[in-house]
């Protein structure tokens, strides 16, 4: 059964199709409505908005185990597959798509961080951040479809997969154990390469990313903010696809696990921008998560018969994430005791 894919894509496609055009409904709401003037984002909003965007993934998660009952029923008339259970294998694909967002929507906290410090460093001001970001989600998007597609035609060779297991155990290893390095936006390859075709203008000019001067097309700061965080998200991509491959064969619900994940993204940095300081303790249950889904991918599965209980899975990144915050709250409130 761990060898058959449940959706694949041939069959599926209209659902890609129309997922797809779900999406893009919710970003043009999101910024032709609600977001269409630049405003300070406030607690208040962004509690409103990460409460809307979880929602929307559990009653998709829901509406998707519907389907799922309905539909395996007629795959197991039409192949025989030894030991199949529809309703088994429709509790299993909801769970792996919740063990997934999961997964991906505590590693995102990583990229908080990097919001935090390059905002900080270009002086962009909070009222024009959503807009950045807002045009960052669209292209990790972009960038999720295609490693999502190039992971889910590698994967499909065991050497590989032992291969990208050893290298999120690796990662994981070097997020408990190595310093931390200063982010420094200024020395990125990618933005230095970028200067060299563009003049920047030194100050923001508004909510623009170009400016036309003197019949010369200018960058601002904010497409340079912007373009730093589509190179770190590429980065971070390079972890988190296959962490979520780890938990899920099917490209199905990595792709939606993920996409729901990203968009609740900046609800999340504007709810947890200013107590992130609160949380650096957390960075060690997210490498301890990465290990765990590395020997997952490249040993646990294989020793379980090819799929490692999902529930444990989901239990075990739960107690790891939700240990790490308390532990990372109670040590911070410890500290700021002893100061005073």
């Amino acid at each position: 059964m761990q060898n058959v894919v449940l959706f694949p894509f041939a069959e599926y496609w209209w659902f890609y199709l129309g997922f797809t055009l779900f999406v893009f409904v919710l970003l043009a709401i999101d910024l032709g409505i609600f977001h269409r003037e630049a405003h300070e984002i406030s607690f208040k909003e962004s509690l409103t908005w990460s409460i809307i965007w979880i929602s929307l993934a559990l009653i998709f998660n829901f509406l998707f185990y519907q389907y799922a009952l309905w539909r395996f029923p007629q795959v197991e008339r039409l192949i025989s597959i030894p030991g199949f259970s529809s309703e088994a294998a429709a509790t299993q694909s909801a769970l792996e798509f919740l063990t997934g967002y999961v997964v991906e929507k505590t590693l995102a906290v990583d990229n908080i961080f990097i919001f935090v410090v390059v905002f900080g460093f270009f002086a962009i001001p909070l009222k024009y951040q959503h807009r950045v970001l807002f045009f960052g989600i669209i292209g990790a998007l972009v960038f999720r479809v295609i490693f999502i597609a190039l992971g889910s035609i590698l994967l499909q060779y065991q050497f590989i997969v032992i291969f990208f297991g050893i290298f999120l155990i690796l990662t994981g290893f070097k997020i408990i154990f190595a310093p931390e390095k200063p982010v420094e936006p200024e020395k990125n390859p990618v933005i230095k390469l970028f200067k060299k075709f563009f003049t920047v203008t030194p100050h923001l000019e508004g909510q623009k990313f170009f400016i036309r001067k003197e019949k010369i097309l200018h960058a601002t700061p904010l497409m340079i903010a912007l373009l730093f965080i589509e190179v770190s998200d590429i980065i971070f991509a390079v972890d988190s696809v296959p962490a979520i491959f780890a938990i899920t064969k099917e490209p199905l619900i990595v792709f939606t696990s993920n996409v729901f994940a990203i968009l609740g993204l900046r609800a999340m940095y504007f709810m947890l921008a200013g107590v992130v300081n609160k949380f650096k303790y957390l960075k060690y249950g997210l490498g301890i998560v990465l290990v765990f889904v590395g020997l997952k991918m490249a040993w646990l599965n294989e020793l379980f018969g090819g799929k490692f209980p999902i529930v444990w899975s989901l239990l075990i990144i739960i107690s790891i994430i939700g240990l790490s915050i308390f532990y990372s709250m109670w040590k911070t409130r410890s500290e700021e005791g002893n100061q005073k």
